[in-house]
């Protein structure tokens, strides 16, 4: 039974390819510094790829910059986008007498709903 059995390879131990013929793409070595920790890291690009002014430090997460020559590059966060809140959405579409109107409101409908001993629900609430 042993003789006629199958024999096989682990599956991802071995390539079957070779590899004669392959020419490796040229490429160029680039050193991150941390912001944070000042820690350096090294990464590798192809030569001709656009490389990042920044990259995440690999160790605690900051933002590590280019360093080009001695020094370190600079990023220019101007032209981001801040984040809105909640809070600034709210504001494009009501101003702050309506807010509190509104919110007098419901508290009213909520101290009345406390007297009377009913439950307050969700469906109450959006009413």
């Amino acid at each position: 039974m042993a003789d006629r059995s199958l024999r096989g390879i682990r599956l991802g131990a071995q390539s079957l390819q070779s590899e004669e013929g392959v020419v490796f793409h040229e490429r160029a070595q680039h050193i991150y510094s941390c912001t944070s920790c000042g820690r350096d890291t090294t990464l590798t690009f192809a030569a001709d790829a656009e490389v990042p002014p920044a990259w995440e430090c690999r160790t605690c997460g900051a933002e590590a910059l280019l360093r080009v020559g001695d020094g370190t590059a600079t990023v220019d966060h101007s032209g981001d986008k801040t984040p809105r809140s909640h809070w600034d959405m709210l504001l494009e579409r009501r101003t702050i007498p309506e807010l509190e109107e509104l919110l007098e409101e419901r508290l009213a409908y909520v101290r009345a709903r406390r007297g009377a001993g009913e439950a307050v629900t969700v469906d109450k609430l959006s009413a």
